[in-house]
């Protein structure tokens, strides 16, 4: 019995410890990708001092947004000036997917604080570095398939499947894995494709949310091989 209730005991008071062990991994992990104190911490212009909302809400979400838990934003209905080329073998639609929701907010025609209901006031307008607009024709194509069939097709890119690539996660933090896994959702190649709305920091640290390096346009060489 002494043995038993001792090992009981013991279990007992272990368990805290593994709790707090447990609960110390989970924020790390969290503190290495946050987006307090990132581009999209809003709590500077929130009245409450929030930072979420602007996107996400816990209650009375807009679940017509699929791709994106919880929204809470209004969404554009613009329709957007495609970029075009000769030389592409896939040509881009309106967008679609996160990057819709990306452009609620840099396309300049829905307010940032356009949230909840609220009608909104800030607009980022012409001349505001994150300012895109509405003509995208001299952007880089986005809503468009990039897939094994696509990469057959152009000898100029590379096969998402068959090709790694190391993304940041926010301080030391990275992932690896093939292109279609980690970059290419729906393998559609999206804002989200390059940049990561909650964070962007890889080792060396980058601008623009960035989740590949642009040193030796390491970022552009993850598709496109010249």
């Amino acid at each position: 019995m002494t043995n038993k209730r001792t090992r009981l005991i013991a279990k007992s008071a272990a368990a805290p410890v593994a709790l707090i062990f447990t609960l110390a991994v989970i924020a790390g992990t969290a503190s290495a990708g946050t987006i307090a104190g990132s581009a999209h911490d809003f709590s500077s212009i929130n009245n409450d001092g929030q930072i979420c909302v602007n996107c996400h809400t816990p209650h009375s979400a807009d679940t017509t947004v699929a791709t994106a838990p919880l929204w809470n934003h209004d969404v554009t209905s613009t329709t957007f000036l495609l970029y075009s080329s000769p030389t592409m073998n896939s040509a881009p639609g309106q967008p679609t997917g996160s990057s819709v929701l990306c452009l609620s907010c840099h396309d300049g025609t829905v307010a940032v604080d356009s949230f909840g209901g609220n009608a909104g006031v800030d607009f980022i307008a012409p001349g505001d570095e994150h300012y895109i607009g509405t003509d995208l024709s001299d952007d880089h194509p986005i809503s468009i398939t990039y897939d094994s069939a696509l990469a057959n097709a152009d000898p100029g890119l590379n096969d998402p499947s068959a090709t790694t690539v190391t993304i940041g996660l926010g301080g030391d933090k990275t992932n690896t894995g093939t292109v279609s896994n980690l970059l290419l959702p729906a393998d559609q190649v999206q804002c989200s494709s390059c940049h990561d709305v909650h964070n962007g920091f890889v080792p060396p640290a980058e601008p623009d949310l960035l989740v590949v390096s642009r040193t030796n346009s390491s970022i552009c060489f993850t598709c496109h091989n010249k």
